[in-house]
């Protein structure tokens, strides 16, 4: 875990997502404990400290996995929002992975079925009403 980049999250969504793991809906889904391990290793922030580079929750971010060479774009978003295609869950892989990150940062996440990709962040952009 010592490859991973510093991380930064806001108070706002650190304790949403706190509280979210409890949850017994949550708690038995793949990849829960790695996205508490970047909970328990983030560097938590109130909102109006958090630099615009930061993916945050409703932040839309365009990142390159480097081990296929393809962007993406995609908006993170809590459980219930997400649309699978360009709204992704906090708690898919390549949420959980992205989460805190800001632009220039790589991460390495294992993909469970998958070969581990090599994420990184190229631009993100705040929602309109922040």
């Amino acid at each position: 875990m010592n490859d991973r980049p510093p991380i930064t999250l806001t108070s706002c969504d650190y304790e949403r997502l706190t509280q979210m793991l409890m949850l017994n809906k949550y708690r038995t889904l793949p990849g829960i404990d790695e996205l508490q391990d970047e909970l328990d290793r983030a560097n938590v922030v109130e909102p109006e400290e958090l630099p615009n580079d930061v993916i945050t929750i409703n932040s839309t971010a365009r990142f390159l996995d480097e081990t296929s060479n393809e962007q993406f774009e995609i908006t993170l978003v809590y459980p219930d929002k997400a649309d699978g295609a360009t709204k992704i869950s906090v708690l898919a892989p390549v949420g959980s992975a992205l989460l805190g990150m800001s632009v220039g940062q790589s991460i390495p996440w294992q993909v469970p079925g998958r070969q581990k990709l090599l994420l990184k962040v190229l631009d993100v952009k705040k929602p309109d009403n922040e």
